[in-house]
């Protein structure tokens, strides 16, 4: 670096220079002293780890441990390689140093002014790097000791803010190996310059928005895509007592067939319409079925195939679990646990003949990769959305479904179930806990109103327990939208362990906070902490305590709680959210390959 040819430039202020070369030396050996510190313990310690053990959703994967450990690599190689630029230089600018008084009484030195920047440069871009990428081993360590950023969790995502989200996003995504839930990513909302022909395989298809959980996903999502442009073939029974519903779009196209004596998609016949379409102008770029829709046996050959699970044998263990622990003496045993063992083990068999899985909630997805084993890449998890047009917060609503159903405006607290009421959605349960409460606590009786929407066996029973417990029977969409804004909180006990409830979304898209069975689907993905609702384990003891806790906590709390649920459904569980996030993957596993170098890499908003 330091030359007596000339041409040559004096400096006269070689001892900043070198206060600025020790200053860069000096913090770099602070910075790397940290890193050796972060590599000399366990960060995955489970003594250590604030991430409740039940949210296995929200648990930091083995991947991000090893990101950990790279990153703090990375780190140390860029602070030394700064350190030893820093060091170099210092020594070659001492060396030209003329004079026998040393640098505080003689600071004169003839050096190379281009190599002079070129050095600090390149000590500064070393130090940069390892800043980056200490910056980026602390992200992942959050996550591993406060929950992945994908469940929300609000400590994770306060020690995070800032630069340290902003540093992560930056980075292109590989959809097709992202752990966490595609709605939280932020996808253009004008529809794609690609419009797909899509085909969906469906059992059933709603009539009258009356319809489970799957037909009502099938029902939101697929006109949602219909909307947006793409051409919908939709392969599904015909309704034996009423008439198919019409839709005024001539891009959606229903196949329909006679159920079989089960009531499911003939497959024969259902196969042989898809492949007349598929030869019929251009082929499907994509198919897409809700749960078995389409058998695996028929399934196999489709690369661009995506199924949905709704429910799948392996979280129905849980609910056969709780039905046996709340089965009295006089029932006799189902042996359900038996039979599902083995149906786990025909799904872990079957399920790989499917080229891609949407799960609908974190914990689905997990299991997916874990237990049944299916590759990271074709496992993708897309939450359930609902429509956002009809379920948000509206008090003129509510206050007039009151008046409709004679509440009059009390003090009253106004708890709200909906769905059918049958057993394995907890109603013999919540029966039993509001009987008991009403008989011990004459208060909580006189101060409590439960509105019931639904039908089912348990609706008459619960007309029993007085007449502050209103049975509304069956709601359309538009009326369920006045339900949500006219109770306090919603109350779902169900048993059933599988896939993600749209009555909890409804609810919290409403601005109504929630409480439900404390199951991994909804721990994982709904109800995430206590800062936006409450949960119960599934007996009458535990269940009263919560509903004690919802009734002393009153309607302000209440009310702080329902407008941070809504924040994060907002943010999670709209149809849009959801429909964006489909339409993404269906361009990205399209059977154009052109598409994965386009549709699969993901660059944030802040890139």
């Amino acid at each position: 670096m330091t030359t007596t040819a000339a041409p040559l430039n004096k400096i006269t202020t070689t001892t900043i220079h070198i206060a600025a070369l020790d200053g860069v030396v000096t913090v770099n050996s602070l910075f790397t002293f940290a890193v050796f510190l972060g590599l000399t313990w366990n960060p995955t310690d489970p003594n250590y780890i604030l991430v409740d053990a039940t949210a296995t959703a929200c648990a930091a994967t083995s991947s991000i441990a090893e990101d950990l450990v790279a990153f703090h690599v990375y780190s140390f190689s860029s602070f030394l390689f700064s350190s030893l630029i820093a060091l170099g230089m210092k020594q070659a600018i001492r060396s030209s140093e003329e004079g026998e008084h040393g640098v505080g009484l003689r600071s004169v030195a003839y050096v190379n002014l281009k190599v002079l920047r070129m050095g600090i440069l390149a000590s500064a871009a070393g130090s940069v790097l390892g800043c980056v990428f200490l910056t980026v081993a602390m992200v992942d360590l959050v996550q591993i000791k406060l929950g992945i950023l994908g469940c929300w969790s609000w400590y994770s995502l306060a020690v995070t803010f800032g630069p340290l989200v902003i540093l992560k996003q930056n980075q292109p995504v590989n959809l097709l190996t992202f752990s966490s839930a595609w709605n939280q990513l932020a996808f253009p909302s004008k529809p794609p310059p690609k419009l797909l022909k899509i085909a969906l395989f469906v059992k059933k298809w709603p009539n009258k928005y009356q319809a489970g959980g799957l037909e009502r996903h099938a029902l939101t999502l697929h006109l949602a895509l219909a909307k947006r442009g793409h051409e919908l073939h939709i392969f599904t029974t015909a309704p034996a007592n009423s008439s198919f519903p019409r839709y005024p779009m001539s891009n959606l196209y229903f196949h329909l067939t006679k159920p079989t004596a089960a009531g499911y998609l003939d497959q024969a016949l259902v196969w042989k319409q898809f492949q007349t379409q598929n030869s019929t102008g251009k082929p499907f770029d994509v198919i897409h079925t809700e749960s078995a829709g389409i058998m695996h046996t028929r399934s196999r050959s489709l690369t661009n195939l995506a199924v949905t699970w709704h429910g799948i044998a392996y979280e129905a263990i849980h609910s056969d679990i709780i039905q046996e622990v709340l089965r009295n003496s006089e029932e006799s045993q189902a042996y359900a646990l038996t039979a599902r063992a083995f149906k786990v083990v025909e799904e872990v068999k079957f399920f790989q003949n499917y080229a891609h899985h949407v799960a609908t909630s974190d914990h689905c997805g997990d299991v997916l990769k874990r237990i049944y084993m299916i590759p990271e890449e074709r496992v993708h998890t897309i939450l359930n959305g609902v429509d956002e047009e009809i379920f948000n917060p509206d008090l003129s609503k509510g206050k007039d479904f009151k008046l409709k159903i004679g509440i009059s405006q009390s003090k009253a607290l106004i708890l709200g179930m909906a769905g059918r009421l049958v057993k394995d959605k907890g109603h013999p349960l919540m029966f039993e806990a509001l009987k008991q409460m009403f008989m011990e606590n004459s208060t909580f009786q006189a101060s409590v109103i439960v509105l019931v929407a639904g039908d089912g066996p348990w609706g008459a029973r619960y007309k029993d327990l007085g007449a502050n417990l209103l049975v509304l029977g069956p709601l359309e969409q538009a009326q369920m939208s006045r339900f949500y804004n006219a109770i306090d909180i919603f109350v779902n006990p169900t048993l059933r362990a599988q896939g993600l409830d749209h009555t909890l979304l409804e609810a919290i898209l409403s601005g109504k906070p929630v409480m439900a069975t404390r199951l991994a689907s909804i721990t994982g993905s709904v109800i995430v902490g206590k800062e936006m609702g409450y949960t119960f384990s599934p007996t009458v003891s535990s269940l009263k305590k919560a509903l004690y806790e919802v009734w002393e906590d009153g309607r302000g709390i209440l009310e702080k709680k329902g407008q941070l649920a809504r924040q994060r459904g907002v943010e999670l569980f709209t149809a849009a959210k959801m429909a964006a996030a489909y339409e993404r993957l269906f361009l990205c596993i399209s059977s154009d390959s052109r598409n994965r170098d386009i549709y699969c890499k993901y660059q944030s908003q802040f890139g």
